[in-house]
């Protein structure tokens, strides 16, 4: 059961998704959205052309609802235009003057767990050059070595077609959301990166976003305390 009780599906979306049981609290994998629901959010997960990167479409028909793309009520204190990240649960939420939020999915890497507390966006980019770290490169040296140099952004990139960059006390961290070319990773955590979202997602949210955007990252309790 999800511990964020209070942030509910917005009633339409909530007069489809009921009669699969389906209101925002289902456990990962446990319940396939099916076919309406599905239907749904078809147009949000299509083919999408992106500064001449063709992103393909997601089949969201075994994906968590919870991981989708969808707008909630919020009442917690942090003002319209934050980003609260719920680690535990996987969501990316960015709120809305009308006291809702819009609500993502995200996978969570190895360094999405070392960050708690706030920051704020100092820099983002559209589609981002990525650099394997030195661990990366000593542990893998054949996948890794032929891009030492780095990586030009692209479709095959591991940061996807956005990134958002989280500084704290006039610094850049090492803390990061971004898209992601393993859209299957969502709703999990996995090995490498931060804040992974589809790629469909992150541009939406780098469309809301304006620099200095306050971040809230929650490694425990709930996103109504935020």
């Amino acid at each position: 059961m999800s511990e964020i009780p209070k942030l509910a599906m917005t009633r339409r979306l909530f007069v489809i998704a009921a009669p699969l049981g389906l209101a925002g609290c289902a456990s990962t994998g446990d319940s396939p959205i099916g076919p309406s629901l599905s239907a749904a959010f078809g147009g949000t997960y299509g083919e999408l052309e992106d500064n001449g990167v063709v992103i393909p479409a997601i089949d969201t028909s075994d994906i968590d609802p919870r991981f989708l793309r969808q707008t909630v009520d919020y009442s917690g204190r942090q003002p319209a235009g934050s980003i609260i990240i719920d680690t535990p649960n996987r969501n990316v939420y960015f709120v809305r003057p009308d006291r809702k939020a819009v609500r993502y999915g995200c996978g969570v890497g190895r360094a999405g767990w070392e960050f708690k507390g706030s920051g704020f966006i100092g820099r983002t980019a559209v589609w981002p050059r990525w650099s394997p770290t030195p661990n990366m490169l000593a542990a893998m040296p054949e996948r890794y070595g032929p891009v030492r140099g780095g990586m030009a952004g692209g479709i095959d990139n591991p940061l996807g077609a956005r990134a958002l960059y989280l500084y704290r006390d006039g610094q850049e961290s090492n803390y990061r959301i971004h898209g992601t070319n393993e859209p299957e990773t969502i709703g999990s955590a996995v090995s490498s990166g931060c804040i992974r979202m589809f790629n469909h997602d992150v541009i939406d949210l780098h469309k809301r976003v304006v620099g200095g955007a306050r971040v809230i990252v929650i490694q425990s309790g709930s996103v109504m305390s935020a």
